[in-house]
């Protein structure tokens, strides 16, 4: 599993555009994928091509206080969304 800290200039790369979130506020966008993310690892695993790709997105879009506190409420149980 690689994680930010394993990030380098060759291999950084930006979320792409999506129609869904046009707005310059990107706060759904990053949540989305991040649920998208976890619904995916629970379906496949977490090393399937797909769910990479959210895990990409939402790495770059989310700032680290916010992903660490949803991964808290995943672990304790408490998240909101739907996974």
């Amino acid at each position: 599993m690689r994680n930010q800290r394993d990030l380098t200039e060759d291999n950084m790369q930006t979320a792409p555009f999506d129609p869904r979130f046009p707005n310059q506020n990107q706060s759904r966008y990053c949540y989305q994928s991040y649920v998208d993310f976890h619904r995916c690892k629970k379906k496949h695993n977490e090393n399937y091509e797909a769910c990479q790709y959210f895990k990409r997105v939402y790495t770059s879009m989310c700032p680290n206080a916010w992903v660490e506190k949803w991964d808290g409420q995943i672990d304790a149980g408490t998240f909101a969304g739907r996974i």
